[in-house]
């Protein structure tokens, strides 16, 4: 039976805060064999397949107020191994040949220019990005095209820091 860490986001949403770090935070300090219950103020879509890619299935339940439960358990893969999973890391990866300053921008328009300049990437090549939050939207757009991306935000927690890898 899956033990389930729970992760009540639904301050920093209120709050009109990026809780994606919060939550990558929980997942890395996970043990083998436990899940994550995470409350949301909106069924976090984007989420799903990041998280797929972490070997992680979810399934959700809305709650009251449009408010919505997701647990997030480990596939039967990731519970045979004792190997953590890799994350992707900067290592090996080439200065942005494209850098953006998306900070004084409203959505989408970072979304839109982020991808506009990736389509225009060599392979293997990136681009670097200045946000002032974390561009959920913009992840699975990436991953649908094949790119690879890191990010998080600056220590004072002002602005969202993303490198866009197109495929090689």
């Amino acid at each position: 039976m899956t033990e389930y860490i729970d992760v009540d986001v639904r301050p920093i949403l209120r709050a009109g805060g990026e809780p994606f770090s919060v939550i990558m935070a929980t997942l890395e300090r996970l043990e083998l064999g436990q899940g994550l219950r995470l409350y949301a103020t909106f069924k976090p879509v984007p989420l799903f397949a990041v998280m797929a890619d972490r070997g992680f299935t979810h399934s959700e339940r809305a709650l009251d107020g449009g408010e919505w439960e997701v647990l997030f358990t480990p596939a039967e893969a990731a519970k045979q191994t004792a190997a953590p999973a890799t994350t992707p890391s900067f290592e090996n990866w080439p200065e942005p040949a494209v850098k953006l300053d998306n900070r004084d921008l409203d959505p989408p328009e970072p979304m839109v220019r982020i991808l506009a300049a990736a389509e225009k990437l060599g392979p293997g090549e990136t681009l670097s990005a200045l946000l002032r939050r974390e561009p959920v939207f913009l992840f699975p757009q990436l991953e649908k095209r094949g790119y690879r991306w890191l990010g998080g935000f600056t220590p004072d927690g002002a602005t969202y820091e993303l490198t866009v890898r197109a495929p090689s």
